[in-house]
């Protein structure tokens, strides 16, 4: 199969392979719609983390066919739009926030692909009547005149997540100030320890977590302090507990003076 590939097309297959073997984590990323000067700012900014690879996508197959970690070469089914390569020897998941904090807002362009439900909220707007009351007609959306204003009488789905923005959608977006594209890397899936991690696993809200990790602390608590279980975090307050407990034994035996 090599036999027939051009000879700088081996050394590049070559090098992605070899970037594989020793670094223990691979990414994944889809570069589409991403400006050239966004990832030069974006590639100096994570220098430190990690190393962004561009290459075809025929060869990043093929030296993902030639890789020793077997379970790697199930990255191709999660190549998306323009694919891109991230080596790294951080957390997969350290890497999926830093990449997810790096990310800017962006108008949506006609022709681009909704991220999710876009709607036109229901309350006033800045615009005075003219022109634009035709435009929100044209779209199917319900608004009218307040005090000089044009005012959305309902909520108005303009483009459902996963539809391609028309050119009319895409101004209208724009004149209400929505800007429903990020600008950044993004991550489809990523390899480490024979586990793939796709973008939903490594979707992690961390604020959330360390909210649901506060819980589940204080349920661990005070599971431990009714099962009696003796820890660093629970015994100062077990023996005050086992002693409060004791004196209550002591007075309750103790016999009652006439």
């Amino acid at each position: 199969m090599m036999a027939h590939v051009a000879k700088y097309k081996k050394e590049r297959v070559e090098e992605l392979a070899k970037l594989m073997e020793q670094y223990p984590a691979v990414g994944l990323i889809n570069m589409e719609h991403l400006p050239a000067s966004q990832l030069q700012k974006m590639r100096g900014q994570l220098r430190e983390k990690l190393l962004i690879v561009m290459s075809k996508k025929n060869l990043i197959k093929l030296a993902l066919a030639k890789s020793k970690k077997g379970e790697m070469k199930e990255l191709e089914k999660y190549f998306e739009g323009m694919p891109c390569l991230i080596f790294t020897r951080d957390s997969p998941f350290r890497v999926a926030v830093t990449l997810k904090r790096s990310k800017s807002t962006a108008a949506a362009k006609p022709g681009q692909t909704a991220p999710r439900d876009l709607t036109i909220q229901a309350g006033p707007t800045p615009f005075s009547p003219g022109p634009v009351l035709g435009e929100l007609g044209q779209m199917g959306i319900k608004a009218g005149v307040e005090k000089g204003k044009i005012v959305i009488k309902q909520d108005k789905l303009v483009a459902r997540k996963g539809e391609k923005i028309t050119k009319q959608t895409a101004a209208i977006l724009q004149k209400f100030g929505i800007e429903p594209m990020e600008i950044g890397l993004n991550l489809v899936a990523f390899y480490e320890n024979g586990l793939i991690y796709n973008s939903e696993v490594l979707d992690i809200d961390d604020k959330k977590t360390q909210e649901q990790l506060r819980k589940a602390a204080s349920w661990a608590f005070n599971l431990a302090m009714e099962a009696g279980y003796p820890a660093k975090e629970t015994i100062s307050m077990l023996i005050g507990k086992a002693y409060r407990q004791a004196e209550a034994v002591q007075s309750a035996a103790k016999p009652d003076k006439e």
